[in-house]
């Protein structure tokens, strides 16, 4: 069959709409599906085409919020005023000129003029090329908001993080570690894997016959950090689940149970399971874990990835994390409760959460974790664990429910100083819990804690 030719500019355009532009007639894509899907769809091409094409979708959607003051700059029509078309053609062109050195200014100008015309905008040509000729000649000087005078905006358009989310983590951070966090968001984030069997030797030949790398990561002997490579799925040992895809966060909160043989462990809201694999690992074919998920899908894909790792004491279950379930009241040693979250912790990989959470939508998601731990408490027998965790940073969603937990159900925390790895320790540790965040940390955001059921 011949292969199609494929623009990849404006194929990263057509990504960069669905992701952004809500329509009538199907909801708004997630960009770390969306990047997945076309590079499986668009298999054939090249190495260098696949990494152009990547890096030039997720940088635009990353780098937005930056880009679109530019723009603002040097246009006498405003970004939020231009059609979709062109706002999102000037965006990635705008990316091209500022942080792709490999792609000539006169490229990036050029092609983003035959895009214009391409989607029947040829009156628009020579707007789009003269704005972005402006941008080139003056981009060793573009003025970027006094960090001094207007802190909030500066660090906004700097890091492209919405203004929102600047003041809350200011707020509850502080100004130095708010801005390692948004400097540490738009680092390069390798994928972290588990490694569960000794294949190491081999992943890594493969590895660097692909171009690729593999290092260890510091805080689990058993994690490591793969960068520069296309599809993990082929790599020697995932087949037979020599490694698991899986942040060094969550191994960690999953370290942090200290977990024993014969314990029978329930895992709420499990997709993708990579906790209740670690958890099963950890009780070494003895006791049971269950993985629950209300989807279906996620389910099934649960189910095979357990049976592709030889788990024999995991299964995955579909069930309704905010319903009760009689039969396993006060009957675990261990709840795993991963809940639904914002996700502010992982925006540096699902670049398009910053853009689509609002401060309402938390108000809806915090009820619906304080919903779900209410459940997950029930489970828990007289002296058994809650493992509490999100993927996010913030203490409305975080902190706050521990001391929901504490005074409505009587849950003390438990010192993680003994289950994490000293460099971890802090005062938050000694107290049940620990919030991870990006550029301190070496993992995503995410936020752990572990209390105790007294009675």
């Amino acid at each position: 069959m011949k292969q199609e030719q494929v623009n990849l500019r404006q194929l990263v355009m057509e990504m960069l709409l669905a992701v952004t532009i809500q329509r009538e007639d199907r909801p708004m894509e997630y960009s770390h599906v969306m990047i997945r899907d076309v590079l499986n769809k668009y298999n054939y091409l090249s190495g260098q085409e696949k990494a152009f094409m990547k890096r030039l979708f997720e940088g635009t959607l990353e780098r937005m919020i930056e880009l679109d003051y530019c723009i603002d700059q040097f246009s006498k029509v405003k970004v939020a005023k231009m059609k979709p078309v062109i706002r999102t053609i000037m965006r990635m062109s705008v990316y091209q000129i500022l942080y792709m050195d490999a792609v000539p200014d006169s490229a990036a100008c050029n092609e983003a003029a035959k895009l214009a015309a391409k989607k029947g905008f040829s009156t628009l040509k020579g707007f789009v090329n003269g704005v972005l000729r402006n941008i080139v000649r003056n981009k060793e000087q573009l003025p970027y908001p006094d960090k001094e005078k207007d802190l909030e905006t500066y660090l906004s358009v700097t890091y492209s993080m919405p203004v929102w989310i600047v003041k809350l983590w200011l707020e509850q951070l502080g100004k130095e570690m708010t801005e390692a966090l948004l400097k540490g968001l738009l680092e390069e984030h390798p994928v972290t894997i588990r490694l569960r069997k000794d294949r190491l030797t081999e992943l890594e030949k493969v590895l660097q016959s692909q171009g690729g790398t593999m290092e260890k990561q510091a805080y689990l002997p058993y994690a490591y950090r793969i960068a520069k490579t296309d599809d993990m799925s082929q790599l020697p040992g995932y087949e037979d689940g020599a490694f698991v895809i899986q942040d060094v966060s969550s191994m960690l909160a999953i370290e942090a149970l200290g977990i024993k043989p014969n314990m029978k462990i329930l895992d709420i809201c499990a997709a993708p399971g990579g906790k209740s694999m670690l958890a099963a690992d950890k009780l070494d074919g003895t006791g049971e874990v269950e993985a629950r998920d209300i989807s279906e899908y996620k389910v099934t894909l649960m189910q095979e990835n357990f049976e592709r790792c030889g788990l024999q004491n995991v299964r995955a279950v579909c069930k309704d994390a905010t319903q009760s379930d009689k039969s396993w009241i006060g009957q675990a040693d261990i709840v795993i409760a991963d809940v639904p979250c914002s996700g502010l912790g992982v925006i540096g990989k699902k670049r398009d959460i910053k853009y689509k959470m609002t401060p309402e939508a938390i108000k809806d998601i915090v009820a619906l974790q304080e919903q779900i731990l209410e459940q997950a408490v029930s489970y828990v027998k007289p002296q058994g664990l809650l493992l509490f965790s999100t993927c996010t940073i913030n203490k409305a969603e975080n902190e706050s429910h521990v001391r929901f937990l504490q005074e409505k159900y009587n849950m003390t925390p438990v010192s993680l100083d003994n289950t994490l790895p000293e460099i971890l320790h802090s005062e938050t540790t000694k107290n049940g819990y620990l919030q991870l965040l990006p550029g301190i940390h070496d993992t995503d955001g995410f936020f752990i804690s572990v209390l105790k059921k007294e009675n």
